[in-house]
């Protein structure tokens, strides 16, 4: 594994997304699983893992506060709020200091913890992020001492923009992957310039990029990939980032016939790691043969210039245009 700078603080390029870990929206993942997930990534080097209060209504957290119980090794969690409907006091009426106080006390009870490495807004409205009062609560948050560093999970580049204007802004959590890539172009340089590092969520859109889905896989109805594969129940950029399910398999094909080999998901997140100014890439897991395929990107040599071109050239020409949902 290799490791790169966030805020002083060395992390794994290769992170951990534990969405699947809240046995919710990616269909069942039993605790003992969970369990072994978590050690396999940390076994291979890992060193960051991230999840969100609202994964399975804190099931997520609680297993990496049980988990955290039996490592001595530092391990680096990120958490998200803001997307929890808590009666009056959740999504998306109410983003008082008051409530995200809460919010993160509740996480740091799930995982058993003092203080949060990285708390993130997830992907709350725009205009909330707009009025910038989040950022004021995440500061004085930071103040006493109950979040080290905050960050923002964010939809799109234009939300990425705002958030960059806050002070204090330690991440920022992106959609970003060969389905994505004009991402880079709109944002990166600036990122760099200001020291904000860079998350990379849904990197194998939504499995997608892994290259072993065909027009006859299905989905359990508890996953997203069924219930949202059109953007029904949150932004469609979420599943597979936002590309029609059988016309992604398609592309997938083509960008097969791009890579050094079959090793389809490890050089599509070899792609992304290729870029400097990613801090890490979170791609999740429901099985520990997930993470040993993952983490195994991290050792890849970089792809070719001529790669890189042609893979380009293929999102340019066919298909940012099928994009749906926010970006």
């Amino acid at each position: 594994m290799n490791y790169r700078n966030f805020k002083g603080t060395q992390i794994a390029e290769v992170g951990l997304g534990t969405w699947q870990l809240g046995t919710a929206d990616w269909g069942h993942v039993n605790e003992t699983e969970a369990l072994n997930i978590l050690k396999a990534y940390i076994d291979a080097g890992g060193n960051f893992i991230d999840t969100a209060d609202v994964y399975g209504m804190g099931v997520s957290e609680a297993v990496i506060g049980k988990f955290l119980k039996t490592v001595s090794a530092p391990v680096y969690v990120a958490t998200k709020l803001g997307r929890r409907r808590d009666g009056e006091n959740g999504w998306p009426q109410n983003f008082t200091y008051d409530v995200m106080k809460r919010q993160v006390e509740g996480s740091l009870k799930n995982l058993g913890i003092s203080q949060l490495f990285l708390e993130q807004l997830h992907c709350i409205p725009t205009e909330e992020m707009r009025g910038g009062q989040v950022f004021d609560h995440l500061r004085k948050l930071q103040q006493e001492g109950l979040i080290k560093y905050f960050g923002a999970s964010v939809e799109t580049v234009e939300e990425a923009l705002i958030c960059m204007e806050q002070e204090g802004l330690a991440s920022l959590q992106i959609i970003f992957n060969l389905f994505r890539q004009h991402v880079a172009d709109e944002m990166f340089a600036k990122a760099k310039e200001k020291n904000i590092a860079l998350i990379v969520r849904v990197p194998l859109a939504s499995g997608l990029l892994t290259g072993k889905f065909n027009e006859n896989t299905s989905f359990s109805k508890s996953d997203h990939r069924n219930f949202n594969a059109n953007g029904e129940a949150f932004n469609a950029g979420e599943t597979f980032s936002g590309i029609d399910f059988k016309e992604g398999i398609s592309f997938t094909n083509k960008i097969k016939t791009m890579l050094p080999d079959d090793r389809t998901a490890e050089w599509a997140i070899r792609w992304i790691l290729d870029h400097p100014e990613v801090t890490t890439v979170i791609p999740g897991a429901s099985k520990v043969s997930h993470v040993d395929l993952n983490v195994q990107a991290s050792a890849l040599p970089p792809l070719s210039e001529d790669t890189h071109q042609r893979l380009r050239k293929l999102y340019d020409q066919e298909i940012y245009n099928k994009i749906r949902g926010h970006f």
